[in-house]
């Protein structure tokens, strides 16, 4: 499969070893006096040795390489201690890797009695974790109390601050902190990040559901119904945990300017990537994306947002072949619009 993965150029490696100790996955060695990626299964292509290089000569790459093994990865990290498994699961936190959060945490719990520390104590600690905003929180609260087992009691709601992992000058590296901080020099491109978040809330509680098209009260919600970040297809990131199991809107740029209802009718509930088939240029990478996620990230449904015009029906044509050349099927629904906004077209293909 293609994916991001690290890339190290040897010409400018002079084997300092700074990133050793910040690739938590244990994907790199010194050998031979040069920093060498050992194994495409352990590197995460989140890049958290990238800020530590001091001569600039690792960078993320997408390519052919095996898919990443959390399984493989956290029984690695046992062997290496209490130390460098609670800095590994705060570095999927960092980024908001939550599927692989709970593999790990998973892990730990079913070989609690063979490792020499204290799992739950670890847990408890990753839970106080904050590597940024509290709505992250319900999702590890889910990894860590919910779905594995733990008993209730076992760990409680403190605040504790948290920052990213490396630090540094974290050239390309996708934190997941937000605020101020994520916007600072040196703190990675935010419009890259990969970021999931919690859905909106009114009164306390979820809100409910509308139907797909229905239209909202008097001036809609007001509330946001993203649940990701970022969108635009160059820049999402298939392996995402958000986009595991989801169903996914593909909408083109236009779309949502002309669907007055747009969040509560159309994205609630859905993951999001958007582009423009007539502008974007590199749509066989598109392509290559839509298939990863009908494959790997197992999405559910496809809905295709479009206007009218001609040039739109690209996008379409994009998830119909992607859909085609994957490995598993998924339902494509199609929607067009008018250019006043107006279904025109709504119909499963």
């Amino acid at each position: 499969m293609k994916r991001e993965i690290i890339k190290i150029d040897e010409d400018k490696c002079n084997g300092c070893g700074l990133c050793i100790p910040n690739c938590h996955e244990g994907a790199l060695q010194i050998i031979d006096g040069k920093a060498r990626l050992i194994s495409d299964l352990m590197c995460d292509g989140l890049g958290a040795c990238i800020g530590h290089c001091p001569e600039g000569a690792m960078e993320i790459e997408v390519r052919e390489a095996e898919p990443y093994d959390e399984i493989k990865v956290i029984a690695l990290m046992a062997e290496k201690g209490k130390n460098v498994v609670t800095a590994h699961l705060k570095h999927l936190k960092d980024h908001g890797e939550f599927v692989f959060l709970k593999q790990a945490v998973g892990w730990l719990m079913e070989n609690e009695g063979s490792v020499d520390f204290p799992v739950r104590e670890i847990i408890q600690e990753v839970h106080f974790y904050r590597p940024g905003p509290a709505e992250e929180e319900h999702e590890m609260e889910s990894a860590v109390k919910g779905d594995e087992g733990i008993p209730a009691g076992t760990v409680s709601r403190h605040s504790h601050a948290g920052g990213g992992c490396g630090g540094g000058n974290n050239h390309g590296h996708q934190q997941i902190n937000s605020g101020p901080a994520a916007f600072a020099p040196g703190g990675g491109c935010p419009g890259s990040r990969s970021m999931s978040f919690a859905p909106p809330t009114v009164n306390g509680g979820n809100r409910s559901p509308l139907g797909e098209g229905e239209q909202s009260t008097a001036g809609g919600s007001g509330a946001s119904q993203l649940m990701q970040w970022p969108v635009q297809m160059h820049l999402i990131n298939p392996r995402a945990s958000h986009f595991s199991g989801s169903d996914l809107l593909l909408a083109a740029d236009c779309v949502a300017y002309a669907a007055a209802n747009f969040h509560d009718g159309y994205l609630k509930g859905k993951t999001l990537a958007i582009a423009c088939p007539k502008l974007d240029s590199n749509r066989e990478a598109y392509h290559e994306k839509l298939v990863s996620l009908v494959n790997d990230a197992k999405i559910n449904t496809i809905t295709v947002m479009k206007m009218e015009v001609p040039c739109c029906g690209g996008i379409e044509q994009m998830a119909v072949a992607a859909v085609e050349a994957a490995g598993r099927k998924v339902p494509v629904k199609s929607v067009t619009l008018s250019v006043r906004g107006e279904v025109v077209d709504d119909r499963w293909i």
